[in-house]
């Protein structure tokens, strides 16, 4: 059994590496033949940067463990916006600009609606797969009108897929390019393989459910990079990573993630949307970007009180998760 344990964190870690590599090497590439680096943040970067959650629901979809899929996006996106943002807020108070609270974080919540309203079904389609995809490329322009017109006025405002993906080391080398691009692809897919193949066997053993082992394990997993770089920020008293990076991270993961699953596989919900619970996680979902937007609406800062409460509002739903998985 210690073998499966040690074989889920490998996974973790392919996936880590596997992700920044294929970033780094992509993103030097793009800007070797001339790319504009805005256009590089809006699609080699910011793929890049999602390439874990992506790749693992996928996985899951082509081994028919749709609940993993699904679990893993509304996890991850329930991780980011308390667990993550709320650790940073109780090392350091988080600011952030006024147009995350005025429009990503209200976008993003139509979004995560959206995504609601094609659950209730209990099955997502490979048309409703599609739709979500022509979401993100509408994200995507959307995003890159914003950032061009800002910097068109000399304004300093910036999108918040750009403010999540623009800092990237460049590499000169065309053979270190080209090896980071292979490598990190390898072992994002070896990765995600390993650690689905692991977690089904844990899951197995204990007799918990593929919605838990999606919305815990796989789920955390996915979003340590943006935890361990926001905790690195806040120590460092560097918080100009915004909040922005969080809002643009979960809607990449509800349409790009959750569109790409659907177009391999339909994602169907065993038992139900509401008999299995998932109307419960999606509600948390929808809370745990209402209870940040409801904090920072008067001077668009987080502070510790309110990393608190998000904290524990992670803490309640992972007893939750606990009793009912």
């Amino acid at each position: 059994m210690l073998i499966h344990y040690i074989l889920t964190a490998l996974g973790f870690v392919m996936l880590y590496f596997g992700a920044e590599w294929l970033v780094r090497g992509s993103a030097s590439l793009a800007r070797k033949m001339g790319i504009s680096p805005i256009i590089i943040g809006l699609t080699v970067v910011a793929f890049g940067t999602s390439a874990p959650e992506l790749v693992i629901s996928v996985v899951s979809s082509i081994s028919d463990k749709s609940m993993i899929a699904i679990g893993n996006v509304v996890g991850s996106n329930i991780c980011n916006t308390t667990l993550v943002l709320g650790i940073a807020a109780f090392l350091m108070p988080v600011s952030t600009d006024k147009s995350v609270v005025r429009r990503d974080i209200p976008l993003m919540l139509i979004i995560s609606l959206f995504l609601v309203a094609l659950s209730m079904n209990s099955l997502i389609t490979r048309v409703e797969g599609v739709i979500l995809i022509v979401g993100i490329l509408l994200y995507i322009y959307y995003n890159y009108s914003l950032t061009t017109k800002a910097q068109q006025n000399g304004l300093g405002e910036k999108s918040s897929i750009i403010r999540d993906v623009e800092p990237v080391t460049i590499v000169e080398s065309r053979l270190k390019q080209g090896f980071l691009i292979v490598a990190g692809i390898a072992l994002v897919v070896g990765g995600a393989q390993v650690l689905i193949n692991s977690v089904v066997i844990i899951m197995e053993v204990f007799g918990v459910s593929e919605k838990f082992i999606g919305l815990t394990v796989v789920a955390i997993g996915t979003s340590l990079p943006e935890l361990a770089t926001s905790v690195v920020a806040a120590l460092k008293r560097e918080m100009d990573i915004s909040i922005g990076n969080l809002v643009g991270s979960n809607v990449f993961n509800i349409l790009s993630v959750i569109g790409a699953a659907a177009l391999v596989r339909p994602i169907i919900i065993p038992g139900g949307f509401i008999q299995s619970g998932m109307v419960i996680d999606f509600s948390v979902m929808l809370l745990a970007g209402i209870i940040p937007w409801l904090l920072m609406r008067k001077d668009y800062t987080l502070h510790r009180s309110g990393g608190v409460v998000l904290i524990i509002m992670y803490m309640i739903y992972m007893g939750y998760l606990v009793h009912t998985g």
